[in-house]
């Protein structure tokens, strides 16, 4: 293959895209996204707050909550500016070394998402099966090393994969088939040999979403067998009502993704708008739905919040 055949990383400019087939309505698209990036943002924003200034919330379960909303931050703040441009003003190209960049937070923030939610699931486990020890086995300072960790595996992680989309060429179209830069379709465009990053690419979802999936479900099974072993009714309904709303955040995390994986492998005739509005939903029904999520279903968030607005509200 010819030289002139291939870019230099630091010179290629990909294309992202937009809706395709509906690129006349982007402005109308545009409104009902504009809608969820609000929703997302204040509200991952009020969870954050609440907990940091009401200290009868400083208890393991909503510092693990504060890691979710700060990662559903991220999540939205990655593609926030990517979506927007091509909406509004079509605003398409980007730059390799900017692509990476942005495809890096946004697979770290889903990785770091991923490991939170098991670490809530720990959480839950160790409150129903051991209350006792509750307070002694999540201690200030293992919060704190859980949370080292959730950032040092997505980090380590993601560097391994971006370093290896590094080392390719380019050759062939630089469109990409979403508004924002994905690991999959990066990779598709080079016209090197791809298989040790399709093979890192798969390891990484196995080691992280899918080992995490794994654990997550195995907790809620020992949850399940320890609340089945209790006596009353009464407690285990109390048992169970605290798991709800984790259990709404896993959903609304893993049916995206799981959805996203079987488009891209068996939806090759489905209409290209469906990768896109799929692909879109993926990055933003987490942030959207999880405060919604937990301040409905956790009474000492609801209180938290509705105590925050009367507070700002006698102070005006």
């Amino acid at each position: 293959m010819s030289n002139s055949q291939n870019f230099k990383s630091s010179s290629i400019i990909f294309l992202l895209t937009g809706v395709p087939g509906l690129e006349a309505f982007h402005i109308w698209i545009s409104i009902p996204f504009c809608f969820l990036y609000a929703t997302a943002l204040s509200g991952n924003s009020l969870i954050l707050f609440v907990i940091i200034t009401q200290p009868s919330l400083h208890e393991p379960m909503y510092y693990f909550l504060s890691m979710l909303s700060t990662t559903d931050l991220g999540l939205s703040i990655s593609t926030l500016v990517t979506m927007l441009g091509i909406f509004w003003f079509n605003t398409r190209e980007i730059s390799f070394n900017a692509c990476l960049s942005q495809m890096f937070f946004i697979q770290l923030f889903t990785v770091m998402e991923s490991s939170v939610l098991l670490a809530m699931a720990f959480d839950r486990f160790v409150a129903i099966s051991n209350p006792l020890r509750y307070a002694s086995v999540l201690t200030n300072l293992k919060i704190v090393m859980i949370g080292v960790a959730i950032i040092t595996r997505g980090t380590l992680t993601l560097t391994i994969m971006v370093v290896l989309l590094k080392r390719l060429s380019y050759c062939r179209s630089h469109v990409l088939l979403h508004s924002y830069c994905f690991y999959p379709d990066v990779m598709k465009l080079s016209c090197t040999d791809t298989r040790i990053n399709s093979a890192v690419g798969l390891t990484a979802l196995i080691t992280t979403a899918g080992v995490d999936s794994i654990f997550i479900v195995l907790s809620y099974v020992l949850i399940i067998r320890t609340v089945l072993s209790i006596a009353s009714p009464e407690e285990r309904r109390k048992a169970f009502s605290t798991c709800v709303s984790h259990i709404g955040a896993v959903a609304v995390f893993y049916i995206p993704l799981i959805s996203l994986s079987f488009v891209h492998r068996f939806g090759k005739g489905a209409p290209p708008y469906v990768y896109t509005l799929i692909a879109n939903a993926y990055l933003l029904i987490p942030p959207v739905m999880n405060p919604i999520i937990y301040s409905v279903k956790t009474k000492q968030i609801r209180k938290a919040v509705l105590k925050v607005f009367h507070s700002s509200v006698t102070k005006t």
